[in-house]
């Protein structure tokens, strides 16, 4: 174990001498990557359920994650600007707290990504298979998996380009129906149908909190995993042409991009119709909102932005997991195939087999939805939880070494350090806690935390006897 860490670096980073990662993403890329990050096919199909719980008190539960988001950020920001690296939270870690830190939150975080593979390709493979019935679900899912693993497999370049696209369709849809609802809502959209719309909906129907102040801590737990994403910026940086930039610029945007896309667009949603409208939870939230005002194809057109996401999700998972295994291949804690690299500077073997295992976990799907593949999505889902907890605990760790050190890499510096990290780590553990009060059904928020924990204990046993075998190993080498 690592009693008094240091900046050294495990190993060498992207651009140094001895790694094969390359920089290959532009500014526009990361710029796109970082505003699209926050923008996840849950917002768009997982809003509806949080809407009918907490009624328009979501928007306070949409709030206190984004703030959460935002905090988590920062601090990820303030380590990711001294020392950019493929490897992210997971390398810092590595530094701050141990190498036990470092593998299990790394291998954690890849776990599940490879998990969310498998829900998205299904996602949008059942959109597809909509459109286009001759071909099934499993052979549209194939086809998406495919054609993304061969974009990731060409450079890092490619993946940047098509997730420009990507989050570029997202940006714009989300842009137009926030400023299209928002001239509904006061009545100056010329042609629109739109009778139930007004800032009336926020409190007419049983007012803001319909359910009660206990509903808006209800709505975090359902909308707090499609924040997940956000950090994807701060592994991309570390093969961009000037990572410390790229990392300053989406940590500090991160506010805005929040209030716009997640409070911005729901807000609309609100404020469109009222909350308790049976065709929220029925054809989803943005579809209802869009069919409210009369649109023609308000469907279909959700259906692509949907599908544009899931296949945003699906690129960026894929490229995440993967970088991810390969900053563990490097530090000895993977395969160290993981860490080799291409002439284009494309980990092959790290790609290869996180698409493997989300191959397999789309056939569990298929096979075993109710079992096995209900297993892999509750055991993986407190993981973003785990991974904010990790960072804070850090960046409070990593603060006095970089000031101790280095201190003219503090480009970003958490605000009120101390206290507004201890805050946050206190907020996180009592979302985790009050998971354990959610009973209902079997993706309730306790069978999540459990498994959840149950595979984080495993993972760090795992570290703990490689540490303790490493260490012997050590003492075998240096004894006379």
């Amino acid at each position: 174990m690592t009693s008094q860490p240091t900046l050294t670096k495990a190993g060498p980073g992207p651009g140094e001498p001895g790694s094969g990662l390359q920089a290959g993403l532009k500014n526009r890329h990361l710029s796109m990557i970082a505003i699209g990050g926050v923008i996840g096919a849950g917002l768009f199909v997982g809003s509806s359920s949080g809407i009918a719980t907490a009624g328009p008190g979501i928007l306070l539960s949409y709030a206190l994650v984004g703030t959460l988001v935002v905090l988590v950020m920062r601090m990820l920001g303030e380590m990711s600007a001294a020392n950019p690296t493929s490897g992210s939270f997971s390398a810092h870690a590595d530094r701050a707290l141990g190498r036990w830190a470092g593998f299990s939150i790394g291998w954690l975080y890849w776990f599940f990504w490879v998990v969310v593979l498998a829900v998205e390709a299904t996602a949008g493979a059942k959109i597809l298979e909509g459109w286009i019935p001759a071909v099934p679900q499993w052979g549209w899912a194939l086809i998406v998996m495919v054609v993304l693993t061969a974009t990731n497999l060409v450079s890092v370049g490619s993946y940047g380009e098509f997730e420009f696209w990507f989050a570029g369709i997202k940006v714009v849809a989300i842009g137009a129906f926030i400023v299209v609802g928002g001239l509904a809502v006061f009545g100056v959209l010329p042609g629109a149908d739109s009778d139930k719309a007004g800032l009336g909906n926020l409190t007419d129907h049983g007012g803001f909190l319909p359910n009660g102040p206990g509903a808006i801590l209800t709505g975090v737990l359902l909308v707090v995993f499609s924040f997940m994403g956000s950090e994807i910026a701060t592994l991309a940086a570390g093969e961009s042409e000037d990572p410390q930039r790229a990392v300053t610029k989406s940590t500090n945007s991160i506010i805005w991009r929040i209030g716009v896309f997640y409070l911005g667009s729901i807000f609309v949603v609100v404020t469109l119709l009222p909350w308790n409208d049976p065709a929220i939870e029925k054809e989803g939230s943005y579809v209802a909102a869009l069919d409210s005002l009369g649109i023609a194809h308000a469907g279909q057109i959700m259906n692509f932005i949907v599908l544009t996401s899931v296949l945003s999700c699906l690129n960026s998972g894929l490229y995440t997991a993967s970088r991810m295994a390969f900053s563990l291949g490097e530090r000895g804690d993977a395969p160290r195939a993981f860490a080799r690299t291409t002439s284009r500077g494309v980990p092959l073997a790290a790609i290869v087999s996180s698409v493997v295992f989300g191959f397999v976990a789309v056939f569990f799907n298929y096979r075993f939805p109710d079992s096995v593949f209900l297993f892999l999505v509750n055991s993986s889902g407190a993981v973003a939880l785990f991974v904010w907890l990790v960072i804070c605990f850090s960046q409070l760790r990593l603060r006095r070494i970089i000031q101790r050190e280095a201190p003219e890499k503090l480009v970003v510096r958490m605000w009120l350090y101390p206290y507004l990290t201890w805050a946050t780590a206190a907020l996180i553990v009592f979302v985790l806690g009050y998971m354990l009060t959610d009973t209902e059904g079997e993706s309730s928020g306790r069978t999540t935390v459990l498994l959840s924990l149950l595979v984080a204990a495993a993972v760090v046993a795992v570290a703990f006897v490689k540490e303790k075998v490493r260490a012997g190993k050590e003492n075998e080498l240096t004894a006379p």
